[in-house]
């Protein structure tokens, strides 16, 4: 494929390549590690450092595949010791002129001391600490005209390998690497589905093959960063996923007919929007001291005379204790009218501020933390609750900012508002005064109308 051709073609002396999963670049860089020692002229080894043993025994396979392949007389020495004191080996192929390729350990210092081509495979599974002394023991072993190559799928924002691509593509290329960017739909566009089936047997169309990749993700995160080069921030997650993964329950998905019998207090949280955004109302049920969403209705482009039936028909369940509703902009005569019908305690206008955001996100995140919320599994609520993103402005206040793939976070702020509804102390963000607590009007349900 021409993404391999342009790896193998590229005799840069800094060499990077930011990759997809499974796309065969290891078997196109072995069969460049090859071509660098076999020549009769060549003047240097190669030094390959491998993730584990079972990835340095691969590599070396395709090294003597191409051998075979290109003709060249080549010994397989196996596993050899090249440092006694610290009980360091290397898997060697050795080429009729002397050279070898030599797969080495993880341990940065196997390449201590070592003069030749330099290649790090996976740099970006490695620790931190690993990535460093790594860099700084293998990027010297090619003093003498040796290239340096570095390859890895992206493993978070904090990495080194991240950080050196980030100098690339936005602080000018300080160092002068010469980057390769391979996602999955550029192997893709250059035929490795058609690769695959030929190997398999299979008869899968790209788009195919696309969908049940992403598909087989346990999370849209999981698919950005494995398959299309893009960096997890995980460090600047306000909620993270193993925070997100402790609360996922499939046991608390219910229907509207469990609603109207359960004997629990029911709470609402009501993130309202028109066109853009959604409109999300989230009911829980409280359950001792943890929280079980119990239904989640998400409208775009409703009606308010739509999203007013909806939320009414939740405001009249027997258990629905008290309601929290966004009343920011277009929620505003939503959040009024429901109060007239329901009254104000019972329901709660929200407007959203900095501060009221910040009283909002911190108690869902101690919810998670304290695993007091339940919810089914939901790619859509992952990305919300992912999406949001804590931010330091230069005066020192915090904000929260985030945008998910198909909404403002808004399921995020429903369970937000839901949270705060179910506290059995509060203190309503909207106004001052607490009026009676009992319900103005009786309600009755007759062909599912709410009269």
């Amino acid at each position: 494929m021409q993404f391999q051709a342009d790896w193998i073609n590229d005799q840069s002396r800094l060499k990077i390549v930011e990759k997809s999963r499974q796309i065969g670049f290891s078997y196109a860089d072995s069969y460049d590690s090859v071509r660098k020692v076999a020549p009769r002229d060549a003047r240097l080894d190669v030094w390959v450092s491998s993730r584990d043993e079972t990835q340095a025994k691969q590599y070396l396979l395709y090294c003597k595949r191409w051998a075979r392949v290109l003709n060249y007389a080549a010994e397989d020495l196996g596993e050899v010791v090249i440092d006694s004191d610290k009980d360091l080996t290397a898997y060697v192929l050795r080429f009729a002129n002397g050279r070898t390729i030599n797969v080495v350990s993880a341990n940065p210092d196997a390449i201590a001391g070592k003069t030749g081509h330099v290649k790090i495979d996976e740099f970006a599974l490695r620790k931190l600490d690993y990535q460093r002394e790594a860099y700084a023991i293998g990027k010297p072993a090619t003093q003498w005209g040796g290239q340096f190559v570095v390859i890895s799928t992206h493993r978070g924002v904090g990495s080194l390998f991240n950080s050196i691509i980030t100098d690339i593509k936005e602080r000018g290329n300080p160092m002068g690497w010469s980057l390769h960017s391979v996602p999955i739909h550029k192997a893709v566009e250059q035929g490795i589905v058609e690769k695959i089936n030929a190997a398999t047997g299979d008869k899968e169309t790209r788009a195919e093959f696309l969908a049940r990749i992403e598909r087989e993700c346990i999370d849209h995160e999981q698919w950005l960063q494995e398959y299309c080069c893009v960096p997890a921030d995980e460090g600047a997650a306000f909620i993270t996923y193993d925070m997100i993964q402790a609360c996922e329950d499939e046991s608390a998905r219910r229907d509207f007919a469990y609603l109207e019998t359960c004997n629990n207090p029911l709470y609402l949280g009501a993130d309202i929007a028109r066109k853009a955004h959604l409109t999300v109302f989230d009911v829980e049920e409280k359950v001792g001291d943890v929280m079980w969403e119990r239904m989640r209705i998400e409208l775009r482009n409703k009606t308010f005379a739509e999203q007013e039936h909806e939320l009414y028909r939740l405001l009249a369940l027997p258990q629905m204790r008290r309601a929290c509703i966004d009343s920011t902009g277009l929620g505003m005569q939503l959040a009024e009218r429901a109060q007239e019908r329901f009254g104000k305690y019972r329901v709660e206008a929200v407007r959203f501020s900095g501060q009221v955001k910040e009283d909002l996100a911190f108690p869902l995140r101690s919810a998670h933390e304290d695993r007091t919320l339940r919810y089914a599994k939901d790619e859509n609520l992952r990305r919300d609750l992912r999406g949001i993103k804590k931010e330091t402005t230069t005066a020192g206040n915090i904000r929260f900012v985030g945008d998910s793939e198909d909404s403002h976070c808004d399921r995020f702020w429903s369970k937000a508002l839901a949270l705060h509804a179910g506290k059995e102390s509060f203190s309503n963000f909207a106004f001052d005064e607490v009026e009676d607590a009992r319900p103005r009007d009786r309600y009755e349900r007759r062909s599912g109308v709410l009269i």
